[in-house]
């Protein structure tokens, strides 16, 4: 890490997040840590999470105190190598926050813009969150089935240093509109095709997960000239199986602890499914035409409680760079999809993950993204 002081901040969770609270520290001044290695807790109204090192080195300074509620951004600890003395530390410290303040009216400024927003696509409005800026070629993320932009708050702003990165709710999901004509993969990505058309989008790195990787491959398929390259997470349409207990279960789930134990089936480590975010679920479901929207789907992509699509042809005849990210311990989508694929395919099998490898090895993932990104040639 040689001399180079890192700062770390309140991190951005949820979409709407503009403060956390530092539950508490994990790690003690003077403690050499790893990149990956959790540091803190992080609190805030939807989510309890565990702030990640960035890099290695070691933690010099607590800034802010375990219990402190902080706006994102600002400076919460510092990571150095034991070279750098104090004094340079308490200076980073210093002018790092003198460069916060003058710089948080024009922040406040810009915030409007990376709220989610509608955007008509076709016969659909769709709810949109559009962040970032750059040359290179946007990113697209595309959630899975019964998820929302929310699936992709760590991945959405860490990613979205050098390009545009857009998150939004497919048809029936979320905030868009309820009223789903055509539950296909086939018809969702006719959907995504007209939404990259509404945002001007000619060409896009595809990011997809569970349902949604179904539904890049399907774009790539029915619409090749938008897609860039493919990052599929846990992808359908790989091999016949799901689990349409799950499936079912989600669905149709009328009391939090009966959709608690569906969500615990998301991710290995059960812990990660708690009470808010099962709140936050069940509220969604409730909206009107939620469940009939999530039916129609079901109804039209797992027929007979198989995948409905094969896609594999798609993606052995893929002409663009694919990679594939799949959790072991997946209880939805068995990891058995990620057999066989192309050679050329960039595959990332995680062990003690679940069906969310986006959640749950984000650093890993977000990582992996930028390096397969930066591969790619810029537009």
């Amino acid at each position: 890490m040689t001399n180079t002081i890192v700062p770390l901040t309140m991190p951005k969770f949820g979409l709407a997040m503009t403060e956390g609270k530092l539950a508490s520290w994990l790690v003690e001044p003077g403690q050499s840590v790893k990149q990956g290695d959790e540091l803190a807790d992080i609190e805030t109204s939807k989510i309890t999470s565990g702030y990640e090192s960035p890099t290695d080195g070691v933690l010099r300074k607590q800034v802010a105190p375990a219990g402190e509620t902080l706006p994102v951004g600002a400076l919460i600890g510092v990571l150095a190598d034991p070279s750098v003395s104090d004094a340079d530390i308490e200076a980073f410290v210093t002018r790092f926050q003198a460069e916060q303040s003058t710089g948080e009216e024009a922040e406040g400024a810009n915030s409007a813009d990376t709220e989610p927003h509608q955007v008509q696509a076709g016969e659909y409005s769709l709810n949109v969150r559009d962040v970032g800026t750059g040359d290179d070629l946007p990113l697209l993320l595309i959630h899975g089935f019964g998820g929302d932009i929310s699936n992709w708050l760590l991945t959405q702003d860490a990613l979205a240093s050098d390009r545009r990165v857009i998150a939004f709710d497919l048809p029936g999901h979320g905030a868009s509109t309820k009223a789903v004509t055509d539950g296909s993969l086939a018809g969702l990505a006719g959907a995504v095709a007209d939404l990259l058309d509404a945002l001007s989008i000619s060409k896009a790195h595809v990011m997809g997960h569970s349902l949604g990787g179904g539904i890049a491959l399907t774009l790539l398929r029915d619409h090749a000239d938008k897609v860039a390259s493919l990052s599929l997470v846990a992808p359908a349409g790989l091999e016949k199986a799901v689990n349409m207990a799950f499936i079912t279960g989600f669905i149709e789930a009328d009391r939090n602890r009966a959709m608690q134990q569906e969500l615990e089936k998301l991710v290995h480590d059960k812990s990660l499914i708690g009470r808010k975010m099962v709140d936050s679920v069940m509220r969604a479901r409730r909206l009107d035409g939620a469940r009939d929207a999530l039916r129609t789907i079901a109804t039209a992509c797992f027929p007979n409680g198989e995948q409905g699509d094969d896609l594999r042809p798609v993606l052995d005849a893929a002409k663009v760079p694919v990679q594939l990210f799949w959790g072991e311990a997946d209880e939805v989508l068995p990891v058995a999809g990620a057999e066989n694929v192309p050679s050329s395919v960039k595959k990332h099998i995680l062990p003690g993950v679940g069906h969310l490898p986006q959640l749950e090895k984000a650093s890993d993932v977000n990582k992996e993204m930028e390096e397969f990104l930066k591969e790619r040639v810029p537009a």
